[in-house]
């Protein structure tokens, strides 16, 4: 814990010299970092999804840096510090786990997260259960925080036949848009149905469908480029190729990859 400390109160120092003498450090703002904090908060996504723990402990290292930053900003505005961080989040999880700090008893982790909903809606005021899902997530991520906040209020499907039953549903009023060739926009109000019960439905499986959709797109891309490594060292090029000759060697990567 000592260690700990002394690391911790070292890169508070750091930090007060940088703010202190560096020209760049020196101008920026809660806004000017904006923009930083979310690339590294993606850098640090991408990071675990590749498991690699190194870039982990790095990218975490950024992450920590932004905090620490954030709070030096607001001492210097004098509206809040570190200890003020910290203890907030003490606070918090502290009240957030009345199963651990109270006397409430809970049977499994769904509980535990139903309890986490109730209390969060009971502390911010707010009588909107999904009034603390940001605004600018991306739609896929939001669609299942949406999904849960509903879940830890009692608002949601029994088991996940049901929630197939809804898929079948959807992608049946789907495909009647497009075999209609109805309107744009109710086309897209079909298909923006039938992903949000897609996603659904991989919540009851336990699935991420954010997850799965990202370690899809990476199998694409690397399959995507052994056709292009493989075509390029042939000595052609993608536009010279058919369909036909692609595909061949697309069945190649799913075998090598």
């Amino acid at each position: 814990m000592h260690k700990q400390s002394e690391a911790f109160v070292r890169l508070l120092e750091i930090m007060d010299e940088l703010r202190a003498k560096c020209p760049w450090d020196k101008k920026q703002t809660i806004e000017s970092l904006r923009y930083l904090t979310i690339e590294e908060t993606y850098e640090l996504s991408d990071a675990i999804m590749e498991n690699d723990m190194e870039m982990v402990k790095k990218e975490l290292g950024d992450l920590l840096l932004h905090i620490v930053f954030y709070s030096k900003i607001g001492s210097e505005k004098n509206a809040f510090d570190i200890t003020d961080v910290i203890n907030n989040i003490c606070e918090k999880l502290i009240n957030r786990h009345p199963h651990i700090f109270s006397d409430v008893i809970v049977q499994n982790a769904e509980e535990v997260k139903n309890n986490w909903e109730k209390i969060k809606l009971k502390e911010k005021g707010t009588h909107s259960v999904l009034g603390g899902v940001p605004a600018s997530l991306p739609a896929l991520v939001k669609a299942f925080r949406i999904q849960e906040k509903a879940r830890g209020v009692g608002f949601d499907w029994d088991n996940a036949d049901q929630v197939w039953e809804k898929v079948l549903e959807e992608m049946s009023e789907f495909k009647y848009e497009i075999d209609n060739d109805t309107s744009p926009v109710k086309k897209e109000e079909e298909f923006g149905d039938l992903l949000f019960a897609l996603i659904n439905y991989a919540r009851f499986c336990d699935i991420n469908a954010e997850d799965a959709l990202e370690k899809t797109n990476r199998k694409f891309i690397k399959r995507f480029s052994y056709i292009e490594n493989h075509v390029k060292n042939s000595g052609k090029s993608l536009k010279d190729m058919t369909l036909a000759e692609m595909d061949l060697i697309w069945n190649e990567a799913k075998k090598e990859l």
